[in-house]
């Protein structure tokens, strides 16, 4: 189940730009001020966590591209970077807003994988009986169907 937009259709850089620490004309820019609700402390945390990231990885061609990548287009960016925050944000609230189902008040817990250290698993819950915990079950029954009608739509074809 998705609770964003299809982070399959974009790469690694533009996986980071759905919480928009670019600029709004970016690919996601728009869709990340709408989904997150809280896009400022979004953009900081991302900003703080890259940096986290770069001292523990300085070497790693892909982030030092990614980075200068957002510095040199993104004011916004550079001003975050700036700030020199580090941050690891491992658990926490989370306030999402769904185009199908309205605002949803998560929590979430991150934890490394190790066999995969460079790979974090990201887990979101919402409070039993909650109109977030509704909301999921409701989009878990809407993805079920989906899925369903692609099966159906491919046995037939085949």
């Amino acid at each position: 189940m998705s609770l964003a937009v299809q982070f399959s259709e974009y790469g690694t850089t533009e996986r980071l730009r759905v919480v928009d620490v670019t600029p709004p004309h970016s690919r996601a820019g728009p869709a990340a001020r709408d989904f997150l609700p809280d896009w400022d402390k979004a953009a900081n945390d991302v900003a703080a966590m890259l940096r986290g990231e770069a001292g523990r990885n300085p070497y790693s061609k892909d982030l030092t591209d990614l980075i200068g990548e957002l510095s040199t287009r993104s004011e916004t960016f550079r001003k975050r970077w700036a700030d020199h925050n580090v941050r690891q944000h491992r658990t926490g609230p989370k306030k999402i807003h769904h185009p199908a189902v309205g605002d949803l008040e998560l929590n979430f817990e991150t934890m490394s994988l190790d066999s995969d250290p460079s790979l974090t698993l990201v887990i979101y819950t919402a409070v039993p009986h909650s109109p977030s915990a509704d909301a999921l079950r409701l989009l878990a029954t809407w993805a079920a169907t989906q899925n369903q009608s692609q099966a159906d739509l491919h046995e037939r074809l085949t």
